[in-house]
């Protein structure tokens, strides 16, 4: 099992999707409940409903008064079924938009965690405006006058994960992944066979090490040795240390000059050199 393994530097990328994907894994609300004091659920978009796959809040972190959200999994089944596997539909996207908008009003820095296979896919939240309740977090994201950190702590899948992404700083824990898609649908899509998803895997990039190397995140908080889910108050304290030390950096910024670096971030992410096409090429054929 990848879990058991010490020697965490000779793992596969398909051996960190798995344990990505770790059902004993941290999951948002151990991280809002190990870093935060005073936490203050808010529920409800206030146009359809409450989802129980996207939770958020105001809280307090080390003193200062923060907005957290984020994907919940559960680490059962039942618990997995009622937070629909951490899939939020868009009444949860719209919470979310609701919760950064409270945080803009105040001046509350957002705290964001991602683990999520994706959104919901079902004719319902098609119906309810999935695409749309996407997208228009991207564009408020992109322009809220307040810090954002996001932490990737498990999966981070899809335009689920990038609907609540888009922040000043975003860091991975070193065994989370963040992707395009799952290396099973790439799979099925290039070479219409999900068994290679291993393959797909390598191929996508996908890890801590691989996107820092792109500089798509910021930094990659070490996890305790086995992962996670093997000493979650260490996970929890690191998490905590690194979201402080890049808070500390953006509230010394004023919100135009914190816009302007957002903007000019996710500008240059998907520069790549011609060496690198042709590698990934390669590893595609």
């Amino acid at each position: 099992m990848a879990d058991d393994q010490s020697q965490h530097g000779e793992l596969a990328p398909w051996d960190i999707v798995q344990l990505a994907r770790h059902p004993q894994r941290p999951h948002t609300l151990d991280y809002i409940r190990g870093l935060c004091e005073d936490f203050v659920e808010l529920r409800g978009d206030r146009r359809f409903g409450d989802d129980r796959a996207l939770l958020g809040g105001v809280a307090r972190f080390n003193g200062q008064t923060v907005v957290v959200l984020g994907h919940q999994k559960g680490s059962n089944t039942k618990e997995n079924i009622a937070h629909n596997f951490g899939s939020p539909r868009p009444e949860g996207y719209r919470k979310a938009l609701r919760l950064m908008r409270h945080a803009e009003k105040f001046g509350f820095p957002v705290l964001a965690f991602v683990d999520t296979p994706g959104a919901d896919p079902s004719m319902a939240s098609e119906e309810r405006g999935i695409g749309e309740a996407i997208a228009e977090n991207l564009l408020v994201m992109a322009e809220l006058k307040v810090p954002i950190v996001t932490t990737v702590i498990g999966e981070g899948g899809s335009g689920g994960a990038l609907a609540i992404g888009v922040a000043d700083r975003l860091l991975m824990l070193q065994y989370a992944i963040y992707s395009v898609a799952s290396p099973e649908a790439s799979a099925a899509i290039l070479w219409r066979d999900a068994s290679k998803a291993p393959d797909a895997a390598k191929a996508m990039k996908i890890t801590a090490q691989d996107l820092y190397r792109l500089q798509i995140i910021d930094e990659i908080v070490a996890e305790p040795d086995g992962g996670a889910h093997l000493d979650m108050p260490a996970a929890i304290a690191a998490v905590s240390a690194a979201i402080q030390r890049h808070l500390d950096e953006l509230r010394a910024l004023p919100a135009a000059e914190l816009r302007h670096r957002r903007y000019d971030k996710y500008r240059s992410i998907g520069v790549v050199h011609h060496a690198q096409t042709v590698a990934l090429n390669a590893a595609l054929s």
